[in-house]
């Protein structure tokens, strides 16, 4: 065989990477420092059965950039720790993440209870930072580098009931009183402060209007009372615990109302939907994402797809509806973010963020002043025709209808709630 030379085997090689497409060679194994992302995220306590989906998505995308190659050529790496579902962890889980691992970036675990106590740790080290689920978190803080990952936008009171008053005030015949219940806690008084104002604009009489404590157990009291008070339609602000039994109560007491429902975080988490089954039928409410065919975005069902088996074997959220996407694209906001400023810079990556727009697994995303989605999405859902308790029925369009807003409208509001019916 001719020998053949070192300039020949250059141009053998320069050959053969031109034989390799693009998109081949730019999956190179990441190397050099990880860039590490840190945060706290609630995979024990109250919270857990939204933190541990979210983690969850969290690693799908870190797998998925590593296997095309990482992050500006580096692995991406995430470090967390476990806040177990309590807001007092969360400062001195920031200041480990900042002072002692040196993290490149953080972004927040899952919660408003969970976002508010990192934001002053974030601000003094002048961080970056992207939060999950927070709702009005940077009212008071303002802070020019904080970016939400939630569909309420920035005028919570204007906007974040309106959906349910919308349908309310469609109905004929109209209402003309209604009841305000929710959990004594941060998101749920930002979202009942938004029912009570839009009541005040649509001139319906609040006749029951009352936030009880985290330590409740019994909601039969709850229930009753509101029934006494006889609104029209009820807004309700819980979280799974209290949604269980304040449903749980409802059915019990055979309640009847125009309309009720309302941020009721729980019916979101799939073994709450298996539990309560029928019980949800006709109850309105507020969500991120349903399957229905007016709110598929690329990549959305992909994730989903890819999310489903490995819930399955790690026993978490088995649908993954409503957490996964939004962590998903909590993620690339902060890729694609990275990837244009071409490093880590914190002050960079903030004009970045306020500067363009985000292409995610959720839609386009563009951040306002406050960091909040320039246009807000805020679903109302009605659970319709719900039997038995087999999760098969929710992953099919036309069992969660999404009612508004009306751009991604796929059905029609069926009828009252009586809650056994």
């Amino acid at each position: 065989m001719k020998d053949i030379s070192r300039r020949d085997l250059g141009r053998l090689a320069l050959a053969a990477a031109a034989t390799v497409p693009a998109t081949a060679r730019a999956q190179t194994a990441p190397s050099g420092p990880p860039i590490r992302i840190g945060y706290s995220m609630s995979l024990s306590g109250g919270l857990a059965g939204n933190g541990r989906p979210a983690l969850l998505a969290h690693r799908i995308w870190a797998e998925e950039v590593n296997a095309k190659g990482g992050l500006l050529g580096r692995p991406v790496e995430l470090v967390h720790y476990d806040d177990q579902s309590t807001g007092a962890q969360v400062p001195g889980i920031y200041t480990k993440l900042i002072d002692v691992d040196k993290v490149d970036l953080v972004i927040s675990g899952y919660a408003t209870a969970i976002i508010a106590p990192a934001m002053p740790v974030v601000m003094q080290r002048n961080m970056t930072f992207v939060s999950l689920f927070g709702t009005g978190v940077n009212a008071d803080f303002k802070y020019d580098r904080y970016f939400s990952i939630n569909p309420a936008g920035s005028n919570v009171k204007e906007t974040f009931a309106k959906g349910f008053m919308d349908i309310a005030m469609a109905m004929d015949p109209k209402p003309r009183s209604i009841g305000l219940v929710n959990l004594d806690s941060d998101f749920h008084q930002r979202t009942a402060e938004s029912a009570r104002h839009l009541a005040r604009e649509n001139r319906l009489r609040i006749v029951y209007d009352r936030a009880y404590p985290p330590s409740t157990v019994d909601f039969t009291p709850i229930i009753r009372s509101v029934q006494a008070a006889r609104p029209d339609i009820v807004f309700v602000g819980s979280y799974p615990p209290d949604t269980a039994g304040l449903l749980r109560a409802a059915s019990e007491l055979r309640v009847n109302f125009q309309l009720f429902g309302g941020p009721m975080i729980g019916p979101h988490i799939t073994a709450q939907k298996m539990q309560l089954g029928p019980i949800l039928n006709n109850l309105v409410v507020w969500d991120v994402y349903a399957p229905e065919p007016t709110l598929q975005f690329p990549g959305t069902q992909a994730l989903i797809e890819r999310y489903q088996p490995l819930a399955a074997r790690e026993n978490t959220d088995a649908l993954g509806h409503y957490v996964p996407p939004l962590a998903y694209a909590q993620m690339q906001v902060l890729e694609q973010a990275v990837r244009r400023v071409g490093r880590i810079d914190q002050a960079a990556l903030a004009a970045d963020m306020h500067a363009n727009q985000f292409d995610t697994v959720i839609g386009p995303l563009r951040f306002d002043a406050m960091g909040e989605w320039t246009e807000e999405r805020n679903l109302y859902t009605q659970y319709q025709g719900v039997q038995g308790n087999g999760i098969d029925q929710f992953k099919k369009a036309g069992t969660q209808v999404i009612l508004y807003p009306q751009r991604y409208k796929s059905g029609e509001f069926r009828k009252p709630y009586t809650a056994g019916a």
